[in-house]
């Protein structure tokens, strides 16, 4: 049984310390918490679970927290993947929910089981999902100072191995920040969070970039055609490099190689792989 988290890409986590050590303190927490959950928990559940606990906590971008667009409104893309069933579902620009992930969790049993906009909005308010603000004073206020110099590349992400063998992957976001209204990027695409039988890859970044080399479910079919988990990723991202592509990865595969990379430096990740790990 073994998972991996990622925060997604942050520049204070170079450049502020008491920033960098909250992040790794709460990714420690976080994996911690969750890979208990994991001992009697599927793999599918288990992502559902940490990537909540990451949309609920201010310091990552997705959920409560998550960056303000160009038309001042707080829209939530997120999705999951069950390697086991090959189930995808998801949410692209919900506005008003506190998690985004377990909306796309109620779609897994559903035809339709991806929603935008109102529709995806409708459809959690008639499940129970209360209005909730996601906007806390530090976004508010770098929305007002129009900070949009500013890189916070940010998106969370869970992939999970179970005790059964099963992967699952998830991934949410509150997007770039200042961007156009309604702008989609990949957590809500097979681009961004991907699993099968064979592997699960979680993604962060330039979504456009991400998009534009379908990275997640590129690295997991060249997995499934018999790469390990490190050469489909590293060449998955020299296709990346081509073009100046920014983007990171965690991952799990079903012979248990639990890997990560980025582009850029400071993608911010924390797994359990039979002790604790965190770094960014």
């Amino acid at each position: 049984m073994k998972i991996i988290i990622h925060g997604g890409f942050f520049s204070e986590s170079g450049t502020n310390q008491e920033t960098k050590k909250a992040k790794q303190d709460a990714l420690s927490a976080i994996v911690s918490q969750s890979h208990t959950y994991l001992q009697s928990h599927t793999a599918l559940e288990t992502v559902i679970y940490a990537v909540s606990l990451l949309e609920d906590n201010e310091l990552f971008n997705a959920g409560l927290g998550s960056q303000i667009q160009s038309d001042g409104k707080v829209r939530l893309s997120a999705s999951l993947m069950d390697g086991k069933s090959q189930k995808f579902s998801g949410v692209i620009n919900i506005e008003n929910v506190r998690n985004p992930i377990q909306v796309a969790k109620q779609l897994l049993n559903y035809d339709d089981k991806v929603l935008s906009g109102g529709g995806a909005l409708d459809f959690a308010r008639d499940h129970g999902f209360d209005f909730f603000d996601s906007v806390i004073p530090q976004r508010q206020q770098e929305y007002e100072q129009k900070l949009a110099q500013s890189t916070r590349i940010g998106t969370v992400g869970c992939v999970a191995l179970d005790a059964d063998g099963n992967l699952a992957a998830a991934t949410s976001t509150g997007g770039k920040g200042f961007e156009i209204p309604c702008r989609v990027s990949d957590s809500a695409t097979v681009a961004g969070n991907f699993a099968n039988e064979y592997a699960g890859i979680s993604c962060t970044g330039v979504g456009e970039d991400i998009v534009s080399t379908a990275l997640a479910a590129k690295i997991v079919t060249r997995v499934t055609d018999g790469f390990t988990l490190k050469e489909a990723s590293d060449k998955s991202f020299a296709e990346l490099k081509t073009f100046d592509g920014f983007a990171g990865i965690i991952g799990i595969s079903s012979k248990g190689e639990v890997y990560h990379t980025d582009s850029h430096p400071y993608m911010v990740w924390a797994a359990f792989d039979g002790s604790l790990q965190v770094f960014n």
